[in-house]
């Protein structure tokens, strides 16, 4: 991740001021890059100038003259671009193209390096052609970068297996081993380009001997993992969205665990670095609740029953959105089963979004596809009815330039079974907020952040809320924050002694400040960590 992000202590917040700190963990998985400095993940560099000659004779006078370029990534739309000219004493013109139809030009008088940002209006790639004139000693050089932003826009898919290790789908027909791993294969693989960027997969362990946990990561290559992304316990069967970067086409799965669990992965669409659909948070919104009748006719879904909820147009979605991002909870089931969310006017996938025991309240986070009519379909996958929940956290659509960037590997914002400095380890209370500041120092504001949050240690029933805090960070320094509303969404559910991971994706609000409400009676412990943000520009 190019840009810096500045984290601020998250301490168990309840109505009085919080004391300052840092949290004392990475901040960023890059360094930043703003202009004047050689900062930032590099992206292109081209150091061979090739020389065009517009007056042999005079060549003499500047036969060295070169053009060395380097780019940088500045933010999800913008280029730092370095220019290093190598030439005698002499006056010289320098025009950039920046691919885009734009052109800047200035002057130089002999050797020199230089530094310029460019915003573009869209993600994509972009020919950065560099030309450097000395009129008086009749020599011109060029040279060109094929930049490519760092932002990437989302294409809704149809859902897919991608992966089943009970039938060798994408994969041996095999479990994966014991701190094994396996590598699947996303660029090229059901229509997903071959350049793809980063892969929102719907991950499920099953068939599991022993507690463990999984790490989904880039490339093909093992990689210890630092953190996790879905957490399980013996005979569980556990689905987690994951948003990952693809790196040569690949992601790879890696079993945390001391015994082999079957692995599932679903794809619901895909990131690449041209224009596509853009993120849009929203403060999260219940649209559909089968117990009041909420967006839906009050009463469970029968088994293999289905309902449509029309989400365009819902709390601010636009029409022409091609995909939302939801909660999708599972309540009061009557037997065991699974939900599936897939876009209305297809038929029913081979495929599961949140899977369920009998008398579980689970939820899972999913990205679905919206159908032409503006609709989603929930499908009951058991035999036996069950209670279905919706709440909206945000959309995909041309209309927000809202790119997404992954972290150069997930890190842990905050861990409160953990002491630091700024706090003691201790969970969050019951009926209490976690307040986790951010403060996002890119080059442009942070519209959303994908984070992966889990619930530990949990002692009786209850679920988690995430929320934007309405303070800022200042309002809690200064003792004039308001307490902020206890949500009335849920973002994952748990029951005692379960360990619950799920996708979050969050707006910080006016303030960049996050809250993670514990809805249970009893105190929680509760683990962020980050996995990539969504930037305007």
């Amino acid at each position: 991740m190019a840009a810096g992000i500045g984290l601020i202590p998250g301490t168990a917040q309840a109505a009085g001021p919080v004391a300052p700190g840092g949290l004392g963990v990475a901040a960023s998985a890059g360094t930043p890059g703003k202009a004047g400095e050689q900062g930032g993940a590099k992206a292109v560099r081209s150091g061979a100038d090739r020389t065009v000659v517009t007056s042999g004779a005079a060549v003499a006078g500047n036969p060295d003259l070169a053009i060395e370029l380097d780019a940088y990534h500045n933010s999800a739309h913008e280029v730092l671009l370095v220019t290093n000219v190598k030439s005698a004493a002499a006056a010289l013109e320098v025009t950039v193209a920046w691919g885009d139809g734009t052109t800047e030009k200035y002057t130089a008088s002999g050797a020199d390096v230089q530094s310029r940002s460019h915003l573009y209006a869209e993600v994509g790639t972009y020919p950065v052609k560099v030309t450097v004139k000395d009129t008086t000693n009749g020599v011109t050089v060029v040279n060109e970068v094929a930049y490519v932003t760092d932002g990437s826009e989302f294409t809704p898919h149809a859902p897919t297996r991608l992966l089943d290790t009970r039938e060798g789908v994408g994969a041996a027909k095999a479990k994966v081993g014991a701190k094994g791993m396996v590598a699947l294969k996303v660029g090229g693989s059901a229509k997903i380009p071959a350049d793809v960027a980063a892969v929102a997969l719907n991950v499920t362990v099953t068939n599991a001997a022993e507690a463990g946990h999984i790490a989904v990561q880039p490339g093909k290559d093992f990689i210890p993992p630092k953190t996790s992304n879905l957490n399980y316990v013996a005979g569980q069967t556990v689905p987690n969205l994951v948003i990952v970067p693809v790196v040569d086409g690949y992601v790879h799965l890696v079993n945390g665990g001391w015994a082999p669990v079957d692995l599932i992965a679903d794809v619901t669409g895909y990131f690449t670095h041209s224009a596509a659909g853009g993120y849009a948070p929203l403060t999260p919104v219940r649209a559909v609740d089968t117990r009041s009748g909420l967006g839906t006719a009050k009463g469970q879904v029968a088994g293999y029953g289905t309902f449509g909820v029309e989400v365009a147009g819902l709390a601010g979605i636009p029409k022409g959105a091609t995909a939302v991002a939801l909660n999708l909870t599972a309540t009061n089931p009557q037997e065991a089963g699974h939900l599936t969310a897939y876009p209305s006017g297809q038929a029913a996938p081979s495929t599961s979004s949140v899977n369920f025991a009998a008398g579980q309240t689970v939820a899972n986070s999913v990205i679905v596809p919206i159908g032409p009519d503006g609709k989603i379909t929930i499908r009951n996958g058991s035999w036996k009815p069950a209670d279905v929940v919706i709440d909206v956290v945000g959309s995909y659509s041309p209309t927000s330039n809202a790119a997404f960037r992954a972290a150069d590997e997930p890190f842990r914002m905050i861990d409160t079974r953990q002491d630091a400095w700024y706090r003691t380890a201790g969970p969050v209370p019951a009926r209490e907020y976690l307040l986790l500041p951010l403060m996002g120092d890119s080059a442009e504001p942070v519209t959303a952040w994908v984070l992966n949050a889990t619930v530990t240690n949990t002692r009786g029933a209850g679920h988690l809320s995430v929320a934007p805090d309405p303070n800022t960070w200042t309002d809690y320094q200064k003792g004039l924050q308001v307490r902020p509303e206890r949500p009335g969404s849920s973002a994952l559910n748990w029951t005692a002694g379960a360990t619950v991971p799920n996708l979050v994706q969050t707006s910080g609000g006016k303030g960049d400040v996050i809250d993670f409400w514990n809805q249970g009676w009893e105190p929680v412990d509760v683990i962020v960590d980050c996995l990539g943000y969504y930037e305007t520009k």
